[in-house]
């Protein structure tokens, strides 16, 4: 990898960083709100509850950039922390926080049962 890809990488991860802080700090959709009408009640519960699983999504994500940022400074940006191989310039690319080849990645969701998403699985036919 070439220290432009590798100074282009850092600032995308950077810009995703700083999205994701800005996106955490606005937790107002997680507020409790009451009301006298029992069918608002469980709308705003449910509104609630998906607001508190999208900020720990990008909680996770927002952990997964900074990780990607220390293996840049580490010089492990771009190996597999599995196999210690590298990682496709076309998985960087479309998952520049990504922490494992996509050989190793499928093999843990399988294990794990999770199913590959559709981004995902057009990356396995991009090697």
């Amino acid at each position: 990898m070439t220290k432009i890809d590798l100074n282009r990488f850092q600032q995308a991860l950077k810009k995703k960083a700083v999205d994701l802080e800005d996106r955490n700090r606005n937790r107002g959709a997680i507020a409790i709100e009451t009301s006298p009408d029992e069918l608002d009640r469980i709308q705003h519960g449910q509104e609630r509850d998906l607001a508190i699983g999208a900020l720990d999504r990008e909680s996770r994500l927002l952990g997964e950039v900074r990780a990607a940022l220390i293996r840049i400074d580490t010089r492990t940006f771009g190996i597999c922390i599995d196999c210690e191989e590298d990682i496709g310039i076309k998985r960087l690319t479309a998952v520049p926080w990504t922490a494992s080849c996509i050989a190793c990645a499928q093999a843990a969701d399988s294990m794990s049962g999770q199913s590959w998403s559709v981004d995902e699985e057009l990356l396995v036919g991009a090697g």
